[in-house]
């Protein structure tokens, strides 16, 4: 499984933008089961722009879904082919 933690760059825009089509391209090429992106819990705003991001047409089609863990609100799974 690989993980992606935004903890250190949910500042800067270009850079979490970057990590995530990074993440879910190479989880694509490699093979990869499942990819952990760690938004944190916070207000929710980094979360949503994960999900924004993982909504994109040419994305969307990388995946076979993303789920939200019910014990930890500041964790995505995304599930690959």
């Amino acid at each position: 499984m690989l993980t992606l933690d935004l903890h250190p760059i949910f500042r800067n825009t270009r850079a979490v933008d970057l990590a995530l089509r990074e993440i879910v391209f190479r989880a694509a090429a490699t093979g990869e089961d499942v990819v952990e992106i760690i938004p944190g819990k916070g207000s929710g705003q980094l979360k949503r722009r994960v999900l924004a991001f993982l909504n994109q047409p040419p994305i969307r089609k990388l995946y076979v879904r993303v789920e939200s863990d019910a014990s930890n609100t500041g964790r995505v799974l995304v599930h690959f082919k």
